[in-house]
């Protein structure tokens, strides 16, 4: 996955796309997550967030390096 994308005008590389798709994905999974009450069962929320966002971006990568995008 190489590559730069267009966004007006600028031009930003690939996975900065990637880490903000990773920050969406990340919210909608901890307001999940907190609805579900998965939360309580989690020793520190920020270090599992932080695992969480490593996780998905790590996904995405392979994920769109699969597709060959």
């Amino acid at each position: 996955m190489t590559g730069q994308f267009d966004l007006y005008g600028v031009f930003l590389p690939w996975f900065s796309a990637l880490a903000l798709c990773a920050y969406g994905l990340l919210r909608m999974l901890t307001s999940l997550l907190a609805r579900l009450g998965l939360y309580q069962a989690v020793w520190h929320r920020s270090l599992f967030n932080l695992a969480l966002y490593i996780t998905v971006l790590g996904g995405l990568s392979a994920l769109f390096n699969w597709l060959q995008i």
